[in-house]
């Protein structure tokens, strides 16, 4: 759901209860207006209507002279009473047409003159009425659309600097650690004290981003001596021509085993480096080379098994990507596939968009344990069944814009997909 601006909300509530106040006060001052009106025209034809009675009690030979606005009529009286005021009730009827003018009449039933009505013509009243409430609903109107128009200039000087963080934030690049956050000077206190917990949290994570780089560096160097040196002996044991076939095997499992944890080093090392830094050592790479020779490295793993490895449709295809990283991510897949078959063919082919496809011929895994590795190699968690090298895969596509897919059904063996071709030329 789209969700709507700081800016509109605020103007949508304020127009809101523009509108709802307006209405009132518009009917509150109708209704205080017409309740006026009546009382001044009760009172004005009430005291007028006395006049003329008294007028007639004391003089029978009185007769009322109609003025512009004021005409007299009773029962008694020699013109004929309109139609229209034979049958209104005794007392002050507002708004009656006679002779399509707008009047106020005030019926009275007296014992001496019989019915008698006093009418008033208001028609220039009703128009002046008219014209005043024309001009306060435009002074209104005028008054709503200044009042929304300050408000949107208001709203915009507390929202813009708001906007303006926040696009600042969305440009924050996750590999540098020298950006912070600049703050308007017209922005508000509050915005400020925002920015620098910002800041502050940008500041705390670089120097644990930058402790965590330092220690997988530091503790991947150190340890690529000492499995360099086990290497070195491994294979100048290997290279006895007296050495007993069940040394000789235990040999080949401590060099399979180094050149293993070699890779995860070097995967290591990969992820300790900035990515922009990783894309700079970057090189023009043919996979359709390489990767024979990575099967072929990794053919040990296989001996003891009834397991075969079979490299098919390898089409001729360059990348622009380090060798080691390509080796360790492919050489790591390859390993998985290797350790979890048992007998069979595993395949493996390249399409010429650098996409890797290892088939293997193991137990293969459920949709939720597939689920689960996705899950972990999201969090960055070691599975027990994947290793800890798919995690560290998982962690370098995020790197290079690459993407790793798993297919595997139970007892129907493992499809991983690696497509490398963001990293073509």
């Amino acid at each position: 759901m789209k969700r709507r601006p700081l800016r509109r909300k605020l103007l949508g509530w304020l127009a809101s209860y523009l509108a709802l106040l307006t209405v009132v006060l518009f009917s509150a001052a109708n209704y205080v207006h017409e309740h006026a009106e009546h009382s001044v025209w009760r009172a004005l034809l009430d005291s007028e209507l006395d006049s003329v009675l008294a007028s007639k009690r004391e003089d029978p030979d009185y007769r009322w002279q109609d003025s512009d606005t004021l005409h007299f009529f009773g029962e008694r009286e020699a013109r004929e009473v309109p139609a229209a005021l034979v049958a209104l009730e005794p007392g002050l009827h507002d708004g009656i047409r006679l002779g399509g003018r707008r009047s106020a009449v005030m019926v009275r039933q007296t014992p001496d003159f019989g019915r008698v009505a006093l009418v008033l013509d208001i028609t220039d009243f009703a128009a002046l009425e008219r014209f005043i409430t024309r001009w306060a609903m435009l002074v209104g109107a005028v008054m709503v659309v200044v009042t929304l128009a300050m408000v949107w200039i208001g709203v915009g000087q507390l929202v813009n600097p708001l906007a303006t963080l926040i696009k600042d934030i969305a440009g924050l690049k996750p590999g540098r650690s020298d950006q912070r956050l600049q703050v308007a000077a017209r922005a508000s206190s509050e915005l400020e004290v925002i920015a620098d917990s910002l800041n502050d949290y940008l500041e705390r994570n670089a120097r644990f981003v930058e402790r965590e780089r330092a220690f997988i560096s530091t503790a991947s160097h150190e340890l690529r001596t000492p499995m360099a040196v086990i290497s070195g002996a491994v294979e100048l044991a290997l290279e006895q021509p007296d050495l007993p076939p069940r040394a000789r095997q235990q040999l080949q499992r401590v060099r399979g085993t180094t050149a293993g944890v070699e890779q995860l080093i070097q995967l290591m090392l990969v992820l300790a480096r900035d990515p922009a830094r990783l894309a700079l050592r970057a090189e023009p790479l043919a996979l359709d080379e390489l990767l024979p020779e990575i099967v072929d490295d990794h053919a040990y793993l296989a001996v003891g098994k009834e397991l075969t490895v079979r490299l098919e449709e390898t089409a001729a295809c360059t990348i622009l990507a380090p060798v080691g990283v390509v080796q360790s991510a492919v050489g790591n897949l390859l390993r998985n596939a290797l350790e979890n078959s048992a007998r069979g063919v595993i395949r493996v082919t390249l399409s010429a968009r650098a996409v890797v496809t290892i088939d293997d011929p193991g137990d293969g895994m459920s949709p939720e344990e597939v689920a689960a590795a996705y899950a972990r190699i999201a969090r960055g968690e070691r599975g027990m069944r994947t290793g800890i090298g798919l995690e560290l895969i998982g962690r370098l596509c995020e790197h290079l814009g690459w993407k790793l897919d798993i297919h595997s059904g139970t007892g129907r063996g493992t499809r991983v997909i690696l497509d490398m071709g963001a990293s073509l030329p």
